[in-house]
């Protein structure tokens, strides 16, 4: 203690405990490459205060955004498997490596993102490209909407997994069934087509605005 000078066992008597200062928590890398517009949550706290986090967006993120490369350690097996997340190899020199993710200072926010169990949740593909995965956005992601990825086509095939199919977009209005009794169509002013019922129509005009 340096008020009494003295050499102590614990805490000094006198003069109380030492006011203990902690050094300053260092987020991991992998946390430091999260995107400005994206964020991550806690969506449930396991056992031995186990985190499972998502990545959410902030903002608008168009079709077509291109994410990666995902970054990882080259491995003949994984050595940290978790059922929310993808599973991921490349093609290396002629040889089949994981890209290995032990912890957090050997990655990148990539590794965050979870897998798809659907094609509606489905928000992000993953394809292999001269020997690195990337995520590539396959629909405009709005705010607060969680990025959920699967594999493409082809990268499917190379993982030996299921395809999981996007949903095109479309500009057309599917008709409806034929109506047993004729019916006065509803047509649109701007492109003279023909609908069965006014919902339909409405829908179909809805194109026309978005598109001005």
């Amino acid at each position: 203690c340096e008020d009494c000078g003295k050499s102590l066992i614990g805490e000094c008597k006198l003069h109380g405990p030492l006011i203990r200062a902690k050094d300053r928590v260092i987020p991991s890398r992998a946390r430091l490459t999260l995107p400005h517009y994206l964020t991550l949550r806690v969506l449930e706290l396991r056992a031995g205060n186990q985190q499972i986090l998502g990545v959410f967006a902030k903002k608008v993120i168009q079709k077509r955004t291109q994410f990666g490369p995902y970054v990882g350690q080259l491995s003949t097996k994984l050595t940290r498997y978790d059922e929310s997340r993808l599973v991921l190899q490349v093609l290396k020199d002629g040889g089949k490596y994981f890209l290995d993710t032990p912890n957090e200072d050997c990655g990148n926010w990539m590794m965050f993102v979870r897998l798809a169990r659907n094609q509606e949740e489905q928000t992000l593909v993953a394809y292999q490209h001269c020997g690195e995965v990337y995520f590539t956005t396959v629909k405009p992601i709005e705010p607060h909407t969680e990025l959920k990825v699967w594999y493409a086509a082809d990268y499917a095939k190379f993982m030996e997994a299921s395809a999981v199919f996007i949903k095109e977009e479309s500009d057309v209005c599917p008709l409806p069934p034929v109506a047993k009794e004729p019916v006065d169509p509803w047509i649109c002013s701007s492109c003279r087509s023909t609908f069965a019922t006014f919902a339909l129509l409405e829908s179909h005009q809805c194109v026309h605005k978005d598109r001005v």
